[in-house]
């Protein structure tokens, strides 16, 4: 079955036509020739960029020397509103003291502790849809729904429908509808010290989304220092001090680091479960597999970490969902320094684009590229491109902290909804278009039955 992919064009231009294309679609803006090529360079009087396909480039940027290609600082310039200096868009030392405070939170045993959350969020998320029974919906307001319950519900211990959660969703919904996915400001090399222009839409929801927050933060503060805090991620990481300064966030600090969560941890794993929600609707025999899977493994009040690492076939789906449709299609760093990748002589300050999006797809690298397979990751040649060209949680020292978690959370939720209910396509494909995230220019529609 090969899903819905955008159209894509042949034709050339600068990087500020590109940037106004990019307004609409970063997709289908971009030239059908990256799907084969292993660089691509894209020139203007203002800016210089380059698109790495080829997997020892990207291993190159990501893995080998990460510090000569930090995250780009125009990348933080668009985000600044909402983010502020989170671990998303900070670089070196201060990236580092970041991460030495929030890995703790993620690590294997503790995200045991996160799964009845997980189960609690996916048996809601479950009851929801089949009160659509019957009927086509929307799906993508469904699973933004179910993926900020799971963060929720994970790092405050409440649930959505909690007063604060709803507002935070809520803004959080509008914020993403008055960003664009180019902020034109940041492609101009201005001055740090010049202020970048933002929309009023961007900043009156940033606004609004990072004072629910901090009223969050405080009430958690409060609680912590009165000794009843609940034992969640939230609680865990205001508490750890960085083993190096001992010194742990401040609360500003923290609000930076929820925005991010919310942004990475709702926006990326709701759109991966809307794909495959519609990709499982798309593929019935899948569907089904994975039905006959949930069946058998969860069985009992909630499962234990063990039950859903034998949801082998819903994370099989998950994958391919994430190959086909990476939540996060593009990523951006820059060269600190002169470099010549692939013979071509690159100036200090290059940006140097690393898409999921074309090497996931990439037509060099992997068999049938468009065609949705979860099996390919049982072959030889799948394993062998999951190693050079799979990334979307990104990889090397900045790969996403969240990534075991992700991978607990859309299996899980794939198989509650579909040991219940049976997906069909909608009477419309989804057209994928890139946002903050990859969702469907007019929503992913899909019919809901009860099995």
């Amino acid at each position: 079955m090969i899903p819905p992919k955008p159209p894509t064009t042949e034709g050339r231009g600068g990087v500020l036509r590109y940037a106004l294309r990019f307004r609409r679609d970063l997709l289908s803006a971009l030239p059908a020739r990256l799907y084969r090529a292993w660089m691509a360079e894209f020139r203007s009087p203002l800016l210089r960029s380059v698109v790495c396909n080829d997997p020892a480039l990207v291993r190159l940027v990501l893995q080998a020397r990460p510090r000569d290609f930090p995250k780009s600082n125009r990348l933080r310039e668009g985000l600044a509103p909402l983010l502020g200096q989170s671990v998303f868009v900070t670089n070196g030392s201060l990236w580092e003291r970041q991460r030495r405070i929030i890995d703790p939170a993620f690590e294997g045993g503790r995200l045991g502790q996160t799964l009845p959350a997980m189960w609690d969020a996916s048996v809601s998320a479950t009851r929801r849809l089949a009160a659509h029974a019957g009927t086509e919906i929307d799906v993508e307001p469904e699973t933004s729904h179910a993926a900020a319950d799971v963060i929720f519900r994970t790092l405050f211990s409440v649930p959505i429908e909690h007063q604060t959660a709803a507002g935070v969703f809520a803004a959080f919904r509008a914020h993403q509808d008055a960003q664009p996915i180019v902020n034109l400001a940041a492609l101009v090399p201005l001055p740090a010290w010049v202020p970048r222009w933002h929309g009023r839409g961007t900043r009156r929801t940033a606004a609004t989304i990072r004072g629910l927050i901090t009223r969050m933060v405080d009430a958690r503060a409060a609680e912590i220092a009165e000794c009843r805090a609940p034992d969640d991620l939230a609680t865990k990481i205001m508490t750890t001090p960085d083993p190096q300064t001992g010194r742990g966030f401040t609360p500003d600090e923290m609000v930076d680091q929820v925005a991010i969560f919310f942004l990475a941890g709702h926006e990326t794993s709701a759109s991966a479960l809307a794909w495959a929600l519609w990709l499982l609707a798309a593929a019935p025999e899948w569907q089904d597999r994975v039905a006959a899977e949930a069946a058998e493994v969860l069985r009992g009040d909630r499962p234990d970490l063990s039950a859903v690492s034998r949801l082998k076939t819903a994370r099989a789906v998950f994958r391919e969902t994430m190959r086909l449709y990476p939540p996060v299609p593009m990523m951006v760093r820059e060269t600190v320094q002169p470099e010549c990748l692939r013979d071509r002589d690159l100036p200090r300050g290059t940006q140097v684009v690393l898409s999921p999006w074309h090497l996931h797809r990439h037509e060099r690298l992997w068999d049938d590229p468009d065609t949705f397979d979860p099996a390919r990751w049982d072959t030889e040649n799948g394993r062998a491109c999951a190693r050079a060209a799979y990334i979307p949680f990104s990889a090397g020292q900045r790969v996403c902290p969240g990534a075991g978690f992700a991978m607990i959370e859309g299996p899980l939720m794939l198989a509650v909804i579909c040991r219940e209910l049976r997906l069909s396509r909608g009477t419309v494909d989804p057209v994928p278009v890139a946002r903050l995230t990859v969702r469907g220019r007019d929503g992913i529609r899909l019919r809901i039955t009860r099995r």
